[in-house]
């Protein structure tokens, strides 16, 4: 029976490739990805059309988009990555090449646990190269854009606690605080989808933004109650906010820290994974 790692000290990648397609969040386009085991420590890129083109992802690529991750590389985009990243960081993974057709990922449910259960099905293997040193703090850090805060401060182990404030009654204020390992993600975040608002529907739509939003890949509040209940946790949105920083670290690594995030976003955790960067170089 598939067990994941116990811890994210040794370097794994998977035993077999994975094949997934899917809509995507915001292209509402198919996509593809083909996810490979490889000997090359990190998380690498290559689109199916320019297969000897391999890209070692690095925060450096990562953009600024409204409501998710998006990656330049080369002048070529790719959106969405955050969930799929969260995955395979979360799950343990160290080595991996990820080969895709389109420009964004597909969002399945809009969690992270239809690329856990893709994962358990071709099962991890150690590799024989070691993985990248994972950031280690040795004094507090502090980014913040408005009133989005992380501050991180030394550990041994990487510790999450999250915390989120929406004027709206279904949400309000939540906090969740987890000791990651990949067993603590799968079960505890993984499963967590991404959430949006029924009054914010129509101006994201003419924004050009979630065209392939549905009720089947996302939650959906509107105002003091949800639209597609049941919620797979009471605190469902802040485990999702937790599941996007994970994704938006795995540029980096896992900290060896204890990181707060007060309404995280994606440009917040670009901006905490570049000052983990400075950390390792």
């Amino acid at each position: 029976m598939f067990s994941f790692p116990h811890d994210y000290e040794e370097g794994w990648t998977l035993r077999n490739e994975i094949k997934k397609d899917g809509i995507g969040l915001h292209s509402g386009l198919k996509c593809k990805v083909v996810i490979k085991p490889t000997e090359l420590k990190g998380f690498h890129i290559s689109f199916s059309d320019e297969p000897n083109k391999v890209f070692p992802l690095n925060i450096s690529q990562v953009r600024n988009t409204p409501l998710c991750t998006t990656l330049d590389l080369d002048g070529k985009k790719v959106s969405t990555v955050e969930h799929l990243l969260a995955s395979l960081i979360g799950a343990g993974l160290t080595h991996v090449h990820i080969v895709i057709a389109g420009n964004e990922i597909p969002l399945l449910d809009g969690s992270a646990i239809g690329w856990i259960e893709e994962i358990k099905k071709v099962g991890m293997i150690n590799s024989t190269t070691s993985p990248k040193p994972r950031p280690e703090i040795k004094s507090q850090i502090f980014v913040s854009k408005g009133e989005s805060v992380i501050f991180a401060i030394p550990s041994k182990k990487c510790k999450l606690i999250g915390l989120i404030d929406f004027p709206y009654e279904a949400i309000g204020q939540q906090m969740f605080s987890i000791e990651l390992s990949p067993n603590n993600f799968v079960k505890e975040i993984a499963p967590a989808r991404t959430f949006g608002f029924l009054d914010q529907l129509e101006e994201l739509k003419k924004a050009g933004l979630i065209k392939g939003g549905a009720l089947e890949n996302a939650l959906v509040c509107n105002g003091d109650s949800w639209v597609n209940p049941p919620l797979r946790f009471s605190n469902e949105p802040v485990r999702h906010k937790l599941l996007d920083l994970i994704g938006d670290l795995a540029f980096v690594g896992l900290p060896r820290a204890q990181i707060f995030v007060y309404k995280g976003s994606h440009s917040l955790h670009a901006k905490f994974a570049s000052s983990l960067q400075k950390v390792l170089t």
